[in-house]
């Protein structure tokens, strides 16, 4: 038998919040944004009218002013925000206990094993979503059924606002197969790029491609979307109280002053790289490998990765993994606008002792250890910033402060 499977998109769900008590400026362009005085202040999200303008969520202020310079901004209010992804997934609740929330205003539903006690099908049921949102809550949903979550989510995307679309058995190759390959989950801008080299602009003209071909282009992730444009994803609906697998732990920075020598980039990765080390200890959790992207003013972003000889949560080894790689990617003069540092390929902490990597580089590693575990004591006791681990913050090198972010 077949899933049925729903995934429920709130439409523009910060700036619908703002606006279910400002209802006089439903006709009029709004964006939700982050700070405007500040470099990294974007646009979260938009209304209808400001769509119409060509503003774009994740764009800077001034390009979305630039297009609209009518445009009403709003500061967020992310506590009223998961107020309301609250109280929509527990409407969700009532239907089914796979619930898999996908973001903040975004979730899945496996209703396989419970449809038949409403008396209706995965179509109805999402038209009853859809009804019960707008009136008990004042904000619209568009849903998309199908047997799989990839598709399901295509189908929320397909007709917005406030619609249901169903992708069957019957009718996918039809809807989903001309849809542009970057409409598909996990296909981002450098893997959509790389598609569009060898001619692949379309979800059809994914699935048609041989999967050694692409994953010899793109590794396991190649053959992961060949699997999806070919309809056969089976990931299922995860339940969202039980506990999600991690698999990365990042930390970006976005700086008020571009960095423009090497002791400024070292010492905002090496920040960075702490930061990410500590996460890794407090969730008990090794890295094997080490993940970083630098961004220029002009939003292009580089990004690199490898593989480390011995998985660590070491401040010093991530750090020096991290530098190599940013110095791979970057050479001075050359501005830094951002820099993100992430640790992948998470194992934890009693597999890799099981390893035995732990204690492959010997006494001095496990000194590194004990240092790194008593800074976590100290910080712990008197806050993050009581000490630093032989880093200086970028601005002591004219770089300017910077802000943190997950």
């Amino acid at each position: 038998m077949d899933r049925v499977i729903l995934h429920c998109d709130l439409n523009s769900f910060y700036a619908s919040v703002e606006l279910l008590d400002r209802p006089e400026l439903q006709r009029l362009p709004v964006a939700v944004c982050g700070d405007p005085s500040s470099r990294h202040g974007i646009i979260l999200a938009k209304n209808d009218p400001a769509k119409r303008f060509g503003v774009r969520t994740a764009e800077t202020i001034w390009q979305a002013r630039k297009k609209c310079p009518e445009l009403i901004l709003l500061p967020p209010h992310h506590r009223l925000y998961r107020e309301y992804s609250r109280r929509v997934n527990a409407i969700y609740d009532e239907y089914t206990d796979l619930v898999e929330p996908f973001g903040i205003d975004e979730s899945w539903l496996d209703v396989t094993n419970t449809l038949h006690l409403f008396g209706m099908d995965g179509a109805a049921l999402a038209d009853v979503l859809r009804r019960r949102v707008k009136r008990e809550l004042g904000l619209t949903l568009s849903v998309g059924v199908s047997f799989n979550k990839v598709f399901a989510k295509l189908g929320s995307d397909y007709k917005k606002p406030n619609a249901t679309t169903v992708i069957s058995r019957e009718n996918w190759r039809e809807i989903v197969w001309p849809l542009p390959v970057g409409d598909m989950l996990y296909v981002g801008g450098a893997a959509r790029k790389l598609l569009g080299q060898y001619g692949v602009r379309t979800i059809g003209e994914l699935a048609a491609c041989p999967r050694e071909m692409l994953e010899e282009l793109m590794g396991k992730l190649g053959g992961q979307l060949h699997d999806y444009a070919g309809g056969l994803d089976r990931e299922p609906v995860r339940a969202r109280h039980d506990p999600e697998q991690v698999k990365s732990i990042g930390n970006g920075a976005t700086f008020p002053k571009d960095l423009t020598t090497r002791a400024q980039v070292s010492a905002g990765v090496g920040v960075l790289a702490d930061s990410v080390a500590g996460r890794l200890r407090r969730a008990g959790l090794y890295a094997g490998g080490i993940h970083v992207t630098v961004r220029d003013p002009a939003f292009h972003d580089r990004s690199r990765q490898r593989q480390l000889p011995v998985p660590t949560h070491l401040i010093r080894e991530l750090s020096a993994a991290a530098l190599e790689l940013a110095g791979e990617l970057w050479r001075p003069p050359d501005p830094v606008r951002a820099l993100t540092v992430t640790a992948i390929y998470l194992t934890p902490e009693e597999e890799t002792y099981e390893q035995g990597d732990l204690f492959a580089a010997g006494e001095d590693r496990r000194k590194q250890e004990r240092l790194e575990a008593a800074m976590d004591g100290i910080r712990q006791k008197y806050g993050g910033g009581s000490i630093a681990f032989g880093t200086a913050k970028p601005e002591e090198d004219g770089g300017g402060s910077f802000q943190k972010g997950d």
